[in-house]
């Protein structure tokens, strides 16, 4: 038991930067006192106490804002930094060395007595405010964003943001890190990059629309092209000149014949 609040005390130190002395991590930070109480309530429920378990679970809810059923199963070097609004289900399964900010939700989407909660695997980092709904794995070394709402399966190491959650980056199996890390000024956003993508086609098309403008306003401004002036008649060709002569001679000849 003794080492066990131990390594308690210290996987804050690991992963808390403002951590200063042993005293101040044992009376200031709620989400160690919550680990400690759902210890408590777990070992009454696990022995079928499970009002005494649900009591303790609820007491641990009141001094901490934090409430973690008694049925949940949690490994070692469990740290939940500032923790108000975290919520983990009954039947919810944590691995070792993993980190919750506050806000986040570990829940069921059914109401049926079986599994129906998140298994979360070793070395998993749940940033402020996600929601991790549903029995299914969030594999060893996964990331998850702040705000993400998750509803599959996370492979090993991969990086999930976004509502729903889509898996934004997926690393390469590395071995195993006691202090795993969240570096939320460095996490892929899908979002961001689809309207830079848009912006980038609306920029190509506006130059096409200004290219094909200036063309059909120096069409518009061209001179007009003459058309050729139409031939007079002492120009007309020797076959028109040839027909109104015959004409001519014709009624001359029905003139003299009235005469005579």
């Amino acid at each position: 038991m003794f080492d066990t609040i131990r390594e308690d005390i210290y996987s804050v130190f690991d992963r808390d930067p403002a951590a200063r002395s042993v005293l101040e991590v044992i009376f200031c930070y709620p989400g160690l006192h919550a680990v400690w109480f759902y210890r408590v309530a777990h070992w009454f429920w696990s022995r079928k106490l499970y009002f005494l378990g649900r009591f303790t679970s609820h007491l641990g809810r009141f001094f901490t804002g934090i409430e973690i059923h008694p049925g949940a199963q949690i490994g070692k070097k469990f740290f939940i930094d500032h923790g108000m609004g975290v919520v983990i289900g009954e039947t919810a399964e944590i691995g070792d060395n993993v980190t919750l900010y506050h806000g986040v939700t570990l829940g069921g989407v059914t109401w049926d007595k079986v599994k129906r909660h998140p298994t979360v695997g070793d070395n998993v980092v749940i940033g402020s405010g996600a929601k991790v709904l549903g029995p299914f794995t969030v594999g060893k070394g996964a990331k998850i964003g702040s705000n993400s709402v998750v509803v599959k399966e996370v492979p090993p190491q991969a990086t999930v943001v976004g509502i729903p959650g889509r898996v934004v980056l997926q690393e390469e199996p590395k071995a195993e890190e006691v202090r795993p890390d969240l570096e939320h000024g460095k996490l892929p956003d899908p979002e961001a990059k689809a309207i830079s993508c848009l912006f980038d086609q609306i920029r190509a098309l506006e130059k096409k629309v200004e290219f094909l403008t200036d063309r059909l306003a120096v069409a518009e401004n061209a001179p007009a092209v003459k058309s050729p002036a139409k031939r007079s008649g002492a120009t007309r060709s020797p076959s028109v000149k040839t027909a109104a002569q015959a004409k001519g001679a014709t009624r001359a000849r029905k003139a003299e014949k009235t005469e005579a």
